[in-house]
């Protein structure tokens, strides 16, 4: 697979919006093609060039491209934007709106990103070695459909509103999250395997949620129905199995009511 390496040479004194750092917008590109690409910080629009040495030419479709950024990015917004296949790798940290609107493909960062990664995301997988901010896989602010498909995974520590909105996909963050975890979930899955502060499943109707810490304050909306094993993420686990919110309206299938699941590691 042919390999775009793009090298940070500057950072922005505002943050940069990074549309072009996609599989999507380099395929076809020689190296003079993909330095001349559009970038903007704020109102003023640069070229992709005047902030990193470009080296390599992009495939011919975006499944057949490598995206390599070989630094820091974490002033860079929007690597990955509405990607559809191809690779994204960042040997570092990158701001907010990675993989924002992905449709598929894969993205890896060495290091942290920042909020809303993997807004909205449709299919694709992103992984993240560091800790992630707030806002991961969830809806943009005043829609109600957030991640549909995919899977995302953080492999440290994440913020609050975790899968706001949820319709499918699975986010698992392998640390702790703060609180909002699957707010308003309408079907998917998110794995938490540290604790949760709490506000964990609030208004949710469908999908599945596991923590497999501890939840310092539970909502009054679930009830325990059962204790069970199951396997979570390729490990056995036994777990208590709480649905709710039943504080909601919940749709039903077959004449049964579909309630959301909380499955929280049993004592």
């Amino acid at each position: 697979m042919p390999i775009v390496k793009l090298t940070p040479i500057a950072q922005p004194e505002l943050c940069l919006d990074c549309y072009a750092i996609s599989p999507d917008a380099l395929a076809g590109l020689t190296e003079s093609g993909i330095a001349d690409l559009e970038v903007w910080e704020g109102k003023v629009r640069w070229r992709l060039g005047d902030f990193f040495e470009v080296s390599g030419d992009a495939g011919r479709t975006p499944d057949e491209t490598h995206v390599v950024v070989d630094g820091d990015a974490s002033r860079m917004k929007y690597i990955g934007y509405k990607m559809t296949g191809g690779m994204i790798t960042v040997n570092g940290s990158a701001d907010m709106y990675l993989g924002g609107w992905m449709k598929g493909g894969k993205i890896h960062v060495t290091g942290d990103v920042d909020s809303f990664c993997g807004i909205q995301m449709e299919g694709g997988e992103i992984m993240v070695d560091g800790r992630a901010q707030n806002h991961v896989g969830c809806a943009y602010r005043g829609d109600w459909r957030g991640m549909r498909g995919g899977t995302l995974r953080i492999r440290g520590d994440a913020g609050n509103d975790i899968g706001t909105f949820i319709n499918g996909g699975t986010i698992i963050v392998e640390g702790n999250a703060f609180i909002h975890v699957s707010t308003h979930g309408e079907g998917g899955t998110v794995i938490i395997k540290g604790d949760v502060q709490g506000r964990v499943g609030g208004q949710m109707v469908k999908g599945d949620i596991f923590v497999l810490g501890a939840i310092q304050h539970m909502l009054p909306g679930f009830k325990k129905v059962d204790t069970i094993e199951k396997e979570v993420d390729g490990q056995p686990y036994r777990l208590d199995h709480y649905v709710g919110d039943l504080g909601e309206r919940h749709p039903s299938s077959r004449g049964q009511q579909v309630l959301g699941n909380l499955y929280v590691r049993a004592a």
